[in-house]
This record gives structure tokens, sequence and C-alpha cells, in this order.
């Protein structure tokens, strides 16, 4: 009985989200922050983030091409930035469609509409074609979108996407840097460590390297163990070009030996629904931030 009321759950959650979407981002919130979302008057990070979500953001052609990753590096070359993409070997709009054999040692495979749908694949030799077909094939039944009621995935046409392993001279994964920008401008970074472990660390610094207060990692960070890589000053130059139109965007790139490429755009940071941002030091980060986005609440039309 508990199996049939949950397909009946989650049916009834399928289609509820797409005609109601305010409704059951706000049950979603009220169920991971424990607190009630304030659209009305929005403050804090999170909330700016949904406002615009369902909002400035809903609807939006040009929102929806640069959240897909695939057609955001049509976007990527139209700003002037084609010499940071990552090169691609391949895309397919089934996963029976690849042929492996063609694809080099390593690379990174990954569908387009969502997040956390990446295979890395550091040798060919050892990767189990069979099970992969299987996975990119769930994960290309997934509507993404459903899961937060994140919208800007929501009419992303499915794809999958093969593109160059990028690695350090030891092999392993770069840091990720993380650059929110606010109405074009870059303010800071979130940098992404230990990439490969099962507890990634997550440090934000301002544009001069200065550690900022933000984050539960905050509270065991050395700045002194993280070196400033080379070519830092130029992440801003890259994240201020693909920000420009945008309310709020955090723009993914990868600083590796002082080569810079992109990863993705991402308007939901954390889907909206960072519980991580404040710390035991620091309780209102989530509003510091929220500082930096500019709303017109009168003004509700997409970007």
């Amino acid at each position: 009985m508990n199996k049939y009321l949950k397909i009946l759950k989650n049916k009834l959650f399928y289609h509820v989200c797409e005609l109601f979407p305010e409704f059951v981002t706000k049950l979603i919130y009220k169920e991971r922050l424990n607190k009630k979302l304030n659209l009305e008057k929005p403050v804090t990070f999170n909330e700016k983030l949904q406002w615009l979500k369902l909002n400035t953001y809903k609807d939006s052609k040009l929102v929806t091409k640069c959240a897909d990753k695939f057609s955001v590096r049509d976007y990527v070359k139209e700003r002037g930035c084609e010499e940071i993409l990552i090169p691609i070997y391949g895309d397919w709009n089934k996963a029976s469609d690849i042929d492996w054999g063609k694809l080099p040692s390593k690379f990174v495979i990954k569908c387009n509409h969502g997040a956390g749908y990446n295979i890395i694949c550091k040798n060919k030799n050892f990767i189990n074609t069979e099970d992969t077909i299987k996975k990119l094939n769930i994960w290309m039944e997934e509507d993404y979108w459903r899961k937060a009621v994140e919208l800007v995935y929501k009419d992303i046409p499915k794809k999958i996407i093969c593109e160059k392993f990028i690695e350090t001279s030891k092999g392993a994964l770069p840091y990720d840097y993380k650059i929110f920008c606010f109405n074009g401008q870059p303010e800071f970074v979130m940098i992404c460590t230990e990439r490969e472990s099962n507890k990634p660390k997550f440090y934000f610094v301002d544009k001069n390297w200065q550690l900022l207060p933000y984050g539960v990692d905050y509270l065991d960070a050395n700045i002194t163990k993280l070196e400033k890589p080379q070519n830092f000053e130029k992440l801003f130059y890259y994240a201020m070009k693909l920000a420009q139109p945008f309310p709020f965007v955090r723009v993914d790139l990868y600083l590796n030996d002082g080569v810079i490429n992109f990863g993705e755009l991402t308007f939901i940071h954390s889907a909206g629904m960072d519980k991580e941002l404040n710390n035991e030091k620091h309780k209102n980060i989530d509003k510091i931030i929220g500082d930096f986005v500019k709303l017109d609440l009168n003004n509700k039309q997409p970007i």
C-alpha cells in the first residue's frame, strides 16, 4: 500500500508543481529551511532568488538558453569569450547513440538540463558502458526542474554532451571558482576545493583574495593554505562579460595553471535554499548577500 501511495504522491507532485509553482516552492522552502518564504518583501539572498525564479527568470528564453549546459556555449561565444570554452567531443539526444570507440581515453560526459548529471572518466578502459548508458537514460528521463521547482531548467531540450577532461598537473580536478555577480558586477568568489572527496570545502573570498566570513567552512578556514592562483583577476573580467544582463548569476569558472575555462552559469544558487551560508559566528550572511540583489518588485516581466 505504501508503495502505491508513494507513486500517487509523486504523480500529484509532478502536476501540482507545474500548475502552482509558487505554492510548491513555499512548501519545499518550509521543509528544507524550516521557515516561511517571504515573497511579498523578500530580504535574504534565498528569498530574493526565489522571487527571481518565479518572476524575472520565469519564461525567460535568455535564462533558459544560459541554464542549458549545451546552448550556453553559444551565449559565451556571443559575449566574446569563446576562448574559455572547454572543447566538446560530441552531443547526442540518446545515450544509445554514443559511439564510445570515438571518445578519447579521458573525458567528462553530462546531461545539459540540471545539476549533478556528470560522469568523469579518467580511463576509458575501465568504464562500464552498459552501466553508464543506464545511468544516462535515468537522468534523461528525469525532469530535474521539478525537484525544487527550478523553472530555469523547465524548457531545456534534453541532451547528452561529452567534453574534454580538465585536470591539474597532478591529475586532480582543478578548483572551481564560482563568482557571484549582481546586476552585471562580480562581487565575490566561492572556491570549491577537495572536489573529489565526499565532503568538498567551500570558501568565500573577495576580489582582493581576502577571506569572507561566509558559509560553514569559514569556521575552520585557513586562507594561507590557499595560494592565490595565477590569473585570479582575469576571472572577474570574464564574469563581468557573461553576467551583464542578469540581476543575479553565478559564473562558474575553472582556473588551472593560469588557464581559465568556462563551467556553467547558475541562476538559482543551491536552488534558493542554501542552509550553509550562515555559520555559528555570523548568523546573518543570508541577509548580507541578499543586500547585493536589487529587485524591482513591481516589474515581474521576464528578462
